[in-house]
Formats: C-alpha cells, sequence, structure tokens
C-alpha cells in the first residue's frame, strides 16, 4: 500500500499498519518513494550526453560514466560497496534511473556548465528545441560513433 505523508488520513493508517505488524511479530520493510522522472527529462539527458559525445569524440558510454557521473557528479554517483565474502572495499556508480527529478535536474545543470566551462561545448537548454532536434538529427547520422 502507497500511503501520502501529507494526507492525515493516510498517516493514520500508515501508523496502524506498522503497529498492526509489530503487534504480530511480523517482518516488513518501510521505504521512500521518489518521484519518477519524466521520459522527456530522460530523452534529454540522452540528447546532451550525445552530443557531447559527438562533439568530444568520444562514446556515450564513456561520456555518461567517466565525465557525467565521475568527472561532475561524483558526489551524487559514487557510494562504496563491499564485498559481503572478501571484505574489499570498491567504489560503484549509481544508475541515473534511481534519481529522483530534483536529482537529475541538479546533475543536468552541473554538466551543462562543466561543458561550456572546462569543454566548450554549448548544451541546449531543454526548451531550445530547434537546436535539439538538430542534435536528434546528428546524433541519428553519426550513431555508428557513439556506440563503438
Amino acid at each position: 500500500m502507497l500511503y501520502n505523508a501529507e494526507k492525515r488520513i493516510d498517516v493514520e493508517r500508515a501508523v496502524a499498519k506498522v503497529n498492526d505488524l509489530i503487534k504480530r511479530k511480523k517482518k516488513f520493510e518501510v521505504i521512500e518513494k521518489k518521484p519518477i522522472r519524466s521520459l522527456s527529462q530522460n530523452n534529454y539527458l540522452h540528447l546532451i550526453l550525445s552530443w557531447f559525445a559527438l562533439e568530444y569524440g568520444e562514446t556515450l558510454e564513456y561520456i555518461k560514466v567517466e565525465y557525467f557521473k565521475k568527472l561532475v557528479n561524483k558526489e551524487l554517483f559514487e557510494f562504496q560497496f563491499e564485498n559481503h565474502k572478501t571484505g574489499e572495499v570498491r567504489t560503484e556508480y549509481r544508475s541515473t534511473a534511481t534519481l529522483d527529478t530534483r536529482e537529475l535536474t541538479l546533475a543536468i545543470d552541473k554538466f551543462r556548465d562543466f561543458s561550456a566551462k572546462h569543454a566548450n561545448i554549448y548544451l541546449p537548454e531543454p526548451k531550445d528545441l530547434v537546436f535539439l532536434q538538430e542534435i536528434q538529427d546528428e546524433i541519428t547520422q553519426h550513431k555508428n560513433l557513439l556506440y563503438l
């Protein structure tokens, strides 16, 4: 069941449900539901990452991991993972699918700033539909360069 903490009746129902599970000594999980990103936000991210990759001369996957996640948005994506058998601690990076709308907007804005300042590559805003369409056309023509 999904409860909305902004509605008093939902809060009362959630508390009653948790109390009942505790009383009956059941296992349960409480998780936060984050806002779902829009398809257009995902499409926009893919477009600007692809454009940067074409302009920079790298593959899309390389730009997404090495630049977007590791270099520009490290604090948002990086986490430590411990192998439960060996005890080895290593660095991993979250998927963009785990970000909510606010987090992804922040990551995109930081990448656009980085791109302009450090790579001299202009990445259009989401409202710049004409330029975004031109980028889409370029990506279609040069897909072979993005996915080596």
